[in-house]
């Protein structure tokens, strides 16, 4: 069990989403699928989404890199990181199989870390939960505060750097050894010689994505539009100010088309089951499946945001 002696359902019911959790010897005898050189190979790929970071300045730069880039790179302070190596590799998507515990279609992916000494993407936090499952190497990582979009960050970064990060534990994790994470929980891993990373992460979609997608598929007709009508009109209301009466229609013709449970579960079902790198799952042959119940209590199958 990859929680150590916590079981899955004390997991969920303790930490998930509430509190960071430390577990050594997560994956007994852990033997990395893939190293720094692997990975690189990766980076030299169009349709694989990587990045370097370099620098005690943490300068953001993108992929595909061409291969003298990693033979021109410093001794030390610099990181790699490659999105959706479970895609790619087998034997990392095989990771995935630790979580059961957790609905699969939460799942975003597998992003592997290499860096060498020192290396770092600097302290920030995320929106998304996260295990962090140390490869090779040696990674000290550092937690703090909770953080919020009004948390400051520092000026002049494509990266979301926290300006202020004072850590309240830490911990140095070894081959094996995972960290949980939950969103907003600011941290920092700082690499200890060269080491990999195996970052588990999971879809937490903000509000904003998931209205937009929705009012994409409302566009599409799956449903019959409901359209707005005036409030009672008076000739004194012939002016270029809107009456608060139109608001009040507004919301409730808005409330109205998200109170279709139906229509959610179908939209949702697709929304989560859609790839995220949709031409990798034409050519790895990625599935990833959800079921909704329909209200006459058939099961309704989804597959790569698609009905089956």
């Amino acid at each position: 069990m990859i929680l150590g002696d916590i079981s899955g359902a004390e997991f969920l019911a303790k930490y998930w989403q509430k509190k960071p959790l430390l577990v050594r010897n997560a994956i007994a005898n852990f033997e990395p699928p893939i190293d720094g050189d692997e990975l690189a190979g990766l980076a030299l790929e169009h349709d694989v989404e990587s990045r370097l970071i370099v620098g005690k300045d943490w300068k953001l730069e993108h992929g595909p890199f061409a291969e003298d880039r990693f033979a021109s790179l410093p001794d030390s302070h610099w990181t790699l990181l490659v999105q959706a190596v479970d895609l790619w590799i087998p034997e990392v998507a095989e990771i995935l199989k630790h979580f059961d515990f957790l609905p699969p279609w939460r799942i975003d992916d597998i992003m592997v870390s290499y860096a060498e000494d020192g290396g770092s993407v600097g302290p920030h936090f995320d929106y998304y939960d996260v295990f962090l499952i140390q490869g090779a190497g040696q990674r000290r990582w550092q937690i703090g505060e909770l953080c919020d979009a009004d948390t400051p960050l520092i000026q002049n970064s494509e990266l979301k750097i926290l300006e202020q990060f004072t850590p309240q534990d830490e911990w140095v994790l070894e081959t094996g050894d995972m960290l949980y994470l939950p969103p907003k929980v600011s941290h920092h891993g700082i690499a200890l010689g060269d080491c990999t990373t195996f970052s588990v992460g999971f879809r937490t979609p903000a509000a904003t994505e998931m209205l937009d997608d929705l009012a994409t598929e409302l566009l599409t007709g799956i449903v019959a539009p409901n359209h707005l009508l005036d409030p009672p009109l008076t000739p004194a209301m012939a002016v270029d100010q809107i009456p608060n009466a139109y608001i009040q229609r507004v919301r409730a013709l808005l409330l109205d088309t998200l109170d279709d449970e139906a229509l959610l579960a179908q939209w949702f079902a697709q929304f989560m089951t859609a790839p995220k790198y949709p031409m990798l799952v034409e050519q790895t042959g990625e599935q990833r499946r959800a079921s909704i119940e329909d209200k006459n209590g058939a099961i309704i199958q989804y597959e790569n945001g698609l009905q089956e």
